[in-house]
């Protein structure tokens, strides 16, 4: 090939980067715009009306200012989230469309993913002053994170933990419909674990975490549905103490500190008939087979806005992405389960789920 033509490929390539990138920060806009909308309930009110409405009446539906609301609907139009009408100036969301950016949508609902980059784009201060200074960025900085994760992990809970999820685990439905000792590991707003007690009466449920806002959540929504089989604790997931025959851990075990002892406390608490389903982002650790992996780059991107960082800033490990399908199997064996199932939801291309035994 001439030199010529390695400089006109060479010019080519660049001009295709340059626009994947103004691509991305059309994206990234609409993106804030969605957060926004979801924020303030101007998808699910758009979704809601029954003909195409003007800025005033979705305002008025939504109990908003009209001038903020027009301005929002303009940028949901140029994005081609939103249909314009100019001979009436009338504004209409695409059934199409609000299957995945409305609540009525469930667990397609992609809207509540897009508050999580506006959160980042909060605490990127504070990211960049520890890619200078290192250590990491705890837990009290991140103001509606736990608040969010109840959010987006309730629509999946609610309709496949003890339909989907929980059956992964050969004969664990059975067990916990006759009466079982259930320890949830980094349970957050504990979401999960009052959706099992709710579902397992005769089983008693722990919830544990280190996140104070995240316990009072959780003990507030179990007190609001009347469980007297859940209770929650705050504390040191590398610290377990107690007896039980069945843990859980949901997207929680890379965040940790001390992962290692995380999983080797668990085996400790274990009965030995007992088993362990930990559910976490589906990544493999080896990075080249992440590329071009479903949603890869806003995994990277939490784990180096949150995950890694809050590990870092108690002294931990700061796994992040180096936490992957091969490493959480070895960590496994390393703790001491001699058995682990690896497997995945059908419909769940995120997250894979481990079902390890003593």
């Amino acid at each position: 090939m001439s030199a010529q033509a390695t400089a006109v490929g060479t010019v080519e390539r660049a001009e295709a980067f340059a626009e994947r990138i103004l691509g991305g920060l059309d994206d990234a806009a609409l993106v804030l715009l969605i957060s926004l909308g979801h924020r303030t309930g101007l998808l699910d009110t758009l979704a809601a009306l029954d003909a195409p409405a003007t800025s005033t009446q979705v305002a008025r539906a939504a109990a908003l200012d009209e001038r903020y609301v027009r301005e929002w609907l303009g940028g949901m139009v140029v994005g081609g989230v939103v249909t314009f009408d100019p001979d009436d100036r009338t504004y209409r969301l695409p059934a199409e469309h609000a299957a995945c950016l409305t609540t009525g949508a469930g667990v397609d609902d992609l809207s509540l993913f897009t508050r999580y980059v506006s959160l980042m784009g909060t605490i990127e201060p504070e990211i960049a002053r520890v890619f200078r200074e290192g250590g990491g960025v705890g837990y009290e900085a991140y103001d509606t994170f736990q608040e969010l994760q109840r959010d987006e992990t309730a629509r999946v809970y609610d309709v496949a933990l003890v339909s989907d999820i929980l059956p992964l685990a050969d004969t664990l439905v059975p067990r916990l419909e006759a009466g079982a000792r259930v320890l949830d590991v980094g349970t957050g707003a504990g979401h999960a674990v009052n959706v099992m007690a709710r579902a397992f009466p005769n089983s008693r449920f722990t919830g544990l975490d280190i996140s104070t806002e995240g316990i009072g959540l959780a003990r507030a929504e179990a007190e609001q549905w009347g469980l007297e089989n859940a209770t929650f604790e705050l504390g040191d997931a590398a610290e377990l103490t107690g007896s039980y025959d069945v843990v859980t851990a949901f997207d929680t075990i890379h965040d940790q500190a001390r992962p290692a002892d995380v999983l080797a406390g668990v085996r400790g608490v274990l009965n030995d008939d007992g088993v362990f389903l930990m559910g976490d982002i589906d990544l493999s650790s080896r990075l080249e087979e992440n590329v071009g992996a479903p949603m890869a780059p806003l995994a990277f991107a939490f784990s180096v806005f949150h995950c890694m960082t809050v590990s870092l800033a108690y002294g931990g490990a700061g796994l992040g992405t180096a936490w992957g399908r091969q490493r959480a199997q070895e960590m496994l064996t390393d703790a001491g389960f001699g058995l682990v199932e690896v497997t995945k939801l059908e419909d769940d291309p995120l997250n894979v789920y481990f079902v390890a035994r003593p």
